[in-house]
């Protein structure tokens, strides 16, 4: 249907493809995946024809027609409604709709059978393009897409560009052509709206190639993936998860070529070099010479996967309530958010909210936030700490700053050498951390403010869409280091691959009830798809169960539980110091041990590991002791009122 033969492309003097090939058939689901900057967008544009290639070509058979959705169309505006503008895709039908509405009008005058023919005739080729159900249909698109019934009428220009582009992607798919090309289509779309596309993908009858970060998308889309990298265009039979153990498997192989060529090299290297001088060995000599010389080297291979280890540090724990939500309402005028529902974050909760958009989702966030305005029934913890991802805090970075000085001015007590740590973490590593933030790219700039969200030390985080303009390999990233993450956590998220690494709780919106399923996404899953009857104890009944109503306090009562919450706070205050003590001692003891000179005294090596294993002990009862305490100072803070 369509073939890439030898393609090179040049961008200033640098190739971004070099020989590359590809044959894309008929019905093939293709993935294309890669690092950003290695031109998957750019091959898309080759293939639309918006970009001409240095050399190779593009060849397609002559019915192939291409539908092309790209990030382009955010700036799309019409002043038709999306109903209108999604039936656009059927041009033929809406023509012949029109001719008839000629005819017709023509008819109030003319009964004659030429007339009457020609009306017939059109009325027969429009039912044969199925003209009485396009309407149907493109309802049903746009509907599955996200759009309420009472949308669909109203102006595409009065809608935000991540759903205008919505609307163009229902118009593509209503228009069924034989190659669809599709750049990032879930960046724009809620978790309900992915999964039906997802289910449309399936069934469609023309090609696909889909360019997407999100994961689970292209597991359940594509039959085949394409990666992107050194310039070339490399073919993989299977879904992402596929692709991910192929080319791991290819890469070992690889490594051992590699590894084998490389001593085979030194070997005879050092035959040329023994025998070179000597006359009865040159014909041999020459022969290795000209050996090495044709010898077609394989590469050592570069592993794009990170494994990280993120050190966390809090200054204080949290109690063991993070946020309760007792009751609370919320409404945009006639819009209901949330209505009379309650909740409860408690530490080491690591919460997945999830839903359609439009549902409250965000709001939700900033309620337990504390920055929603209007909103009453919120208690927040003892010594909970919180730090706030979004978006829009791509925008708060200060441009003019290196991405080091931008950290470094987040509030966290880290050396410079740590910054570098995190930073190496998040994919900037030596003199990529003196870039200015103003020469990012939107996923390089979510990658800094995500590592400033990290090093704040604190130990709730609020998370909204953090994998957004994230790479595969920075979502791993991510996930790795929330995963190490001790603390309390609530990320809203459509990417599903992202939610299953981390969550432990799942939370939806439904009926304006804050609604909770007590486990994985992957559980989540299975429980809705299954429809089983399971008994789910809502957030609601959990919370009443523990919410007793205000209870009248004598004043001695009050005067007691005073006196006594300042005697938990001295103690706590004592632990605390007590733990700072036992934490610079562990430091300093670690020092010593690293020092390899001590080990030369066995008898005082032994003497300081048994040290610092007190030392640890010591740690830990101090640690509990806090808890205990911080329990204590949580439950009776009511009572003292």
């Amino acid at each position: 249907m369509l073939s890439i033969s030898n393609l090179s492309y040049f961008i200033g003097g640098r190739p971004l493809y070099e020989n590359a090939n590809l044959h894309i058939k008929p019905k093939d689901k293709i993935g294309l995946v890669g690092q950003n900057g290695t031109g998957k967008s750019t091959l898309l544009k080759i293939i639309n024809g918006d970009y001409q290639a240095t050399t190779g070509e593009v060849q397609k058979a002559k019915d192939c027609t291409i539908g092309f959705l790209n990030q382009d169309l955010l700036s799309y505006q019409s002043d038709e409604s999306i109903l209108n503008v999604a039936l656009a895709a059927f041009k033929e039908t809406l023509a012949l709709q029109d001719e008839i509405d000629k005819v017709l009008k023509q008819m109030e005058t003319d009964y004659s059978e030429e007339i009457i023919n020609r009306l017939a005739n059109l009325q027969e080729r429009f039912e044969a393009n199925e003209g009485y159900t396009i309407k149907s249909k493109a309802e049903e698109v746009l509907e599955g897409i996200g759009f309420k019934s009472s949308d669909l009428e109203k102006p595409l220009r009065t809608f935000s560009g991540g759903w205008r582009m919505r609307v163009m992607l229902a118009k593509l798919l209503l228009e069924k052509p034989s190659l669809l090309m599709l750049d990032e289509p879930t960046n724009h779309l809620d978790l309900p709206s992915i999964q039906w596309v997802e289910n449309y993908m399936k069934n469609y009858e023309g090609a696909v190639i889909v360019v997407s970060h999100d994961q689970t998308f292209l597991d359940n889309c594509i039959s085949s993936t394409v990666e992107v990298a050194n310039h070339t265009l490399t073919l993989y039979p299977g879904n992402y998860s596929f692709y991910k153990e192929e080319k791991k498997l290819r890469m070992e192989l690889q490594q051992n070529a590699y590894e084998n060529q490389q001593q085979m090299i030194k070997q005879t290297e050092k035959f040329i070099e023994r025998f070179r001088a000597k006359a009865t060995k040159s014909n041999q000599v020459q022969s290795r010479i000209k050996a090495l010389d044709r010898m077609e080297r394989v590469h050592e291979v570069v592993n794009d996967e990170v494994s990280v280890n993120f050190k966390f540090k809090f200054s204080k724990p949290s109690g063991r309530d993070v946020v309760v939500l007792d009751h609370i309402s919320k409404a945009y005028g006639d819009n209901v958010i949330l209505k009379n529902t309650s909740a409860r974050i408690e530490r080491g909760d690591k919460i997945a909210l999830i839903g359609a958009n439009g549902k409250g989702k965000s709001t939700l966030l900033r309620i337990i936030d504390g920055s929603e305005k209007g909103v009453t029934g919120r208690t927040e913890g003892y010594n909970v700490i919180k730090a706030f991802f979004a978006q829009h805090q791509l925008e708060a970075l200060t441009l003019d700053n290196e991405i080091l000085q931008e950290l470094s001015q987040a509030g966290s007590s880290k050396s410079e050498m740590e910054l570098r740590g995190v930073l190496g973490c998040f994919l900037f590593s030596n003199e990529e951390v003196f870039k200015k933030i103003k020469v990012l790219s939107g996923g390089e700039k979510s990658r800094v403010a995500l590592a400033k969200t990290l090093i704040s030390e604190a130990n709730f985080l609020l998370l909204d869409e953090p994998t957004n303009h994230l790479d595969f390999q920075s979502v791993n990233i991510l996930i790795q280091a929330l995963q190490q993450y001790e603390g309390t956590f609530v990320t809203v998220s459509h990417d599903r691959h992202f939610i299953k690494g981390v969550a432990n709780k799942i939370w939806y919106i439904e009926d304006y009830q804050i609604k909770e399923y007590p486990g994985t996404y992957e559980e989540y899953e299975f429980w809705r798809s299954q429809q089983v009857d399971v008994k789910q104890v809502p957030v609601t009944e959990k919370v009443e169960k523990k919410i007793t109503p205000p209870i009248q306090k004598s004043t001695t009562e009050v005067q007691q539980a005073k006196r006594e919450l300042k005697k938990l706070e001295e103690q706590l205050e004592k632990v605390e110091k007590e733990i700072e003590s036992l934490d610079l001692l562990k430091s300093e003891t670690e020092e010593k041990m690293a020092d390899s000179a001590l080990y030369e005294d066995e008898a005082k090596a032994q003497k300081i590991q048994e040290g610092y294993q007190r030392i640890q002990n010591s740690l830990a009862e101090a640690n509990a002791k806090w808890e205990e305490l911080v329990d204590k100072i949580s439950s009776i803070q009511e009572l003292a009122g």
